[in-house]
């Protein structure tokens, strides 16, 4: 009799770090390093996600037309920035793992894409911070309660930062 083995158990531990730049979500990178660096066969992929911009404004107030496009590269180009920051961060602190680190920049709704990418890659765990950029992201709704509430595996939320 055969006995099917789950495929999780023959592959390694995937971790998903979601990273907005902020001070918490350098916390959960460093939370992240502490709980898990000592599992010795373990994915770690970094991700930010990024949302496009629209125009609010209408005559007399309207913008020029590249302007939305110049805010979306910008926010690409800043979501790409933290994801590097981070993976540099986990290379320091964690030199067992440099080649098993991969980073990816994201566009959507932050919450949507962190559960769709821990979907489709199969993380096993969601590392997040507890807050975001800022009183705006906070009174738009946290992501981090969005990815608790959705995300097909577990989630760590960690908590720490100078904006408590």
């Amino acid at each position: 009799m055969l006995i099917a083995k789950d495929d999780a158990e023959d592959r390694d531990m995937r971790i998903l770090v979601a990273t907005d730049g902020s001070e918490f979500s350098k916390h959960a990178l460093e939370e992240c390093c502490r709980l898990f660096g000592d599992v010795k066969d373990k994915e770690i992929k970094i991700i930010s996600v990024y949302e496009d911009a629209y125009a609010l404004a209408t005559e007399p107030f309207a913008v020029y037309p590249g302007y939305c496009q110049e805010v979306i590269d910008a926010s690409r180009n800043e979501a790409r920035g933290f994801t590097a920051n981070a993976v540099s961060l986990l290379r320091k602190k964690l030199d067992d793992v440099e080649q098993r680190i991969s980073a990816e920049v994201l566009n959507g709704i932050p919450e949507q894409e962190i559960v769709e990418k821990a979907k489709e890659w199969r993380a096993d765990v969601i590392v997040v911070g507890s807050h975001g950029r800022g009183f705006l992201g906070r009174m738009l709704g946290s992501v981090s309660d969005g990815v608790v509430h959705h995300a097909p595996c577990s989630v760590l939320v960690v908590h720490g930062g100078s904006e408590k």
